[in-house]
């Protein structure tokens, strides 16, 4: 089979990282002076998620040196659900491998399973807290605002979200995402939300924000002082702004997407869907604006998901290794537990790339293969720098620039794709670009 020729390409997205995170951090926090609303020597649970976060060690560690700073007793613990395999020791370990564990933060971190049950919502949800932060004197979270995966809403993954299936622990997440089923995952979390909230236990957070480039571009406080609705109206808003930020893959459509890794440290979903436009379901190109995409062949895990193979289902194809590198356990207690039995469907899978490009190309409608378009990414967080079949190059969407001569797309000796062709033609172009500078 011939494949067409490929370029690398550039996107032109704005760079709004924060140069000095902790003194940002100390600022923020100090503005909202959270302090206050606690006695000295308070127990401060500071709570912390399961996603690949940029600088999220240097985030959570800040935190805790601003309440060290206020005489608190700060202690972290996950608010995580489901994740690391719904088991204590599992959530401890996803902290320890973003560098969040006792040596480094100075604190303990405490994991435990064991939940307070809070009440009944207006739906006849019971809602629970993790008990090490409902005996703390307050809870405080440090959670990143973004766009989720399974549904568009005001408010989708952040700090009410948090609220409801983080702190809710495992026995909160079976629960929650039942009742989601049936109300819908916005509805669910504002009314779990708010069941949390009127617990007088959560302080409120440090609400992060992204950049297109994965970089930490807003760090907000945000207090449970101005109200129920007010914490609500902040995180709106700053979700709104998140979304106006987001990176997308730079042409209008394509046949096929190559997605080098899927994760858990990706994205809840494995990959972001509201890039490969994809649902959990397995829906093709259901979100309006997106790119659409006909067909996506995954090539491996990403390290950091310590082999949770959530996503792989949203796949049409897959390498052999990915499929051997699942731990099934972890994967069908998150996938099940979040109630999207189909994200974690096996796909087809083949031995090397060649085959599962040469197997799906014919799939696309196309009778002549080398007019079918490619499009080739590390992972869906990471959209700044990728490829594109030559074929594509004349749709690029404005900010997106060919950075690299043309070049053929060869293979070793396995069938696997070799990549040091495109890394050439990208050093090659960046030479280039240094010299006539």
């Amino acid at each position: 089979m011939n494949f067409p020729r490929f370029v690398a390409v550039e996107q032109s997205f704005p760079d709004r990282s924060i140069p000095n995170i902790p003194e940002h951090i100390r600022q923020e926090l100090s503005a909202a002076d959270f302090a206050a609303r606690v006695p000295k020597g308070a127990r401060i649970a500071i709570g912390v998620g399961s996603r690949g976060i940029s600088n999220i060690a240097t985030i959570v560690k800040s935190v805790v040196d601003y309440w060290k700073a206020q005489g608190a007793h700060p202690f972290i613990i996950p608010a995580m659900g489901s994740h690391g395999a719904a088991s204590a020791e599992g959530q401890l370990d996803v902290l320890a491998h973003y560098g969040i564990h006792e040596a480094t933060m100075g604190v303990p971190v405490i994991s435990a399973l064991d939940v307070v049950e809070l009440g009944v919502t207006p739906e006849g949800i019971h809602t629970f807290m993790d008990k090490a932060g409902y005996e703390a004197d307050g809870i405080f979270l440090v959670a990143r605002v973004k766009w989720h995966t399974d549904f568009v809403g005001a408010i989708e993954s952040g700090l009410f979200k948090m609220m409801a299936i983080g702190l809710g622990k495992f026995a909160g997440a079976q629960q929650y995402h039942s009742h989601a089923y049936r109300l819908g995952l916005e509805q669910m979390i504002r009314s779990v939300g708010a069941s949390v909230f009127s617990s007088n236990k959560v302080l409120g957070g440090l609400a992060i924000q992204e950049g297109a480039h994965h970089e930490t571009g807003g760090l907000v406080a945000v207090t449970s002082s101005q109200g129920l609705q007010g914490m609500i109206a902040q995180e709106e808003r700053l979700l709104a702004e998140v979304k106006s930020w987001a990176g997308k893959l730079p042409v209008p459509e394509m046949d096929i997407l190559i997605v080098d890794e899927i994760g858990k440290n990706i994205s809840g979903a494995g990959m972001d869907t509201k890039v490969i436009n994809r649902s959990v379901n397995g829906e093709y190109n259901p979100w309006p604006g997106t790119p659409k995409v006909h067909r996506l062949y995954a090539r491996a895990l990403s390290e950091h998901t310590y082999h949770s193979g959530v996503g792989l289902g949203m796949a049409d194809a897959v390498h052999d290794r990915l499929v051997n590198d699942v731990d099934w356990n972890p994967t069908y207690i998150n996938s099940l537990t979040a109630g999207t039995p189909a994200a974690i469907r096996t796909p087809i899978h083949f031995p090397n790339d060649r085959a599962a490009l040469e197997a799906i190309a014919p799939t696309v409608g196309k009778l002549h293969l080398e007019t079918v378009t490619y499009c080739r990414i590390k992972n869906t967080l990471e959209l700044a720098h990728l490829l594109v079949s030559e074929n594509l190059v004349a749709h690029l969407a404005p900010g997106a620039t060919v950075v690299s001569q043309p070049f053929e797309l060869q293979f070793d000796a396995h069938g696997d794709i070799l990549d040091h062709q495109a890394n050439k033609s990208r050093t090659d172009a960046h030479s280039h670009a240094s010299t006539m500078a």
